[in-house]
């Protein structure tokens, strides 16, 4: 190549380069990340509930209540909706007739729209929505998400649009599916296709109950407990709360979700437990 024109090919990529913009890599989008959001808190008079062997009866207790939204290449995962913003009164069920009834406050939150919109995102980006189970303090906020693929257990839904309805179960939250894409499963589903965002059915605490287990690039093996446990302390004793749907389920549901954990070397999060929810980072930072 004659030293002119070599000369006139060094200075066009010089000038392309100069143009050229770098990714910055503090803003870069992270291959798989686990953001936590605030759905709520109960704060219960007696955690009775939590235990059906009496050993909690008459003690006070508080009880998180998050939502986990998962960032994968393939999409927004959303697991639980939390807390009802507002409570539909076609249920009779508001956070003073619970207060009254059976000594429980409530609170509920920023609303989920907001902060998905703190992190530069709306409802209609959340391609996927997946619950632990369905009792009204995992569906709240559902109705948000129309524009998603929901992932329902058939078990599960079965249950939870009974006649009358079993107790924490309000059929009215989950209306909003009517008007989105539903998938069907049956046990353990793989939600993007690569292992690395999957739920585990874990039966018991209702009949379609799972665990969402995530293998995150740093952190490593991470199980989100849904309501398999309710406190770490729980965890330990293996206690089954006393709205449960089989006992014997639940059991042996905790005992392959702990095998799980040992041969992974998994990060257990007890969704409802607040030390657990205190020592996860808030957006805009994730587990990563």
């Amino acid at each position: 190549m004659p030293a002119a024109a070599l000369q006139r090919t060094i200075a066009a990529i010089a000038l392309c380069l100069s143009t050229f913009t770098w990714p910055d890599p503090a803003h870069a989008s992270p291959p798989l990340a686990l953001y936590t959001l605030d759905c709520g808190r109960v704060w219960f008079k007696d955690l009775s509930v939590a235990a059906d062997t009496g050993e909690l009866d008459g003690h006070a207790g508080e009880l998180a209540d998050p939502c986990f939204l998962v960032h994968h290449p393939r999409g927004w995962l959303l697991w639980d909706a939390g807390l009802p913003a507002q409570w539909p009164g076609a249920d009779g069920l508001t956070d003073e007739a619970l207060a009254r009834r059976d000594g429980v406050r409530v609170t509920h939150g920023a609303p989920l729209a907001a902060q998905l919109l703190a992190l530069g995102l709306s409802p209609d980006d959340v391609t996927h929505l997946a619950f632990s189970h369905l009792h009204f303090d995992h569906v709240g906020q559902t109705h948000l998400f129309r524009r998603a693929t929901w992932i329902l257990n058939r078990a599960e839904l079965d249950w939870a649009l009974a006649q009358p309805p079993h107790f924490s179960m309000v059929a009215s939250l989950l209306a909003a599916r009517d008007g989105a894409q539903v998938q069907m499963i049956d046990g353990d589903h793989d939600v993007f296709g690569d292992g690395r965002v999957r739920i585990l059915k874990a039966p018991g605490h209702t009949p379609g109950s799972g665990v969402l287990l995530l293998k995150l690039p740093k952190t490593g093996a991470v199980l989100l407990s849904g309501d398999l446990y309710i406190s770490r302390a729980g965890r330990t004793a293996s206690q089954v709360p006393q709205i449960n749907a089989d006992r014997a389920q639940t059991l042996a549901s905790m005992a392959r979700i702990e095998r799980i954990a040992q041969r992974l070397k998994a990060r257990v999060i007890v969704q409802h437990d607040p030390a657990d929810y205190a020592r996860l980072p808030k957006p805009p930072h994730a587990l990563q």
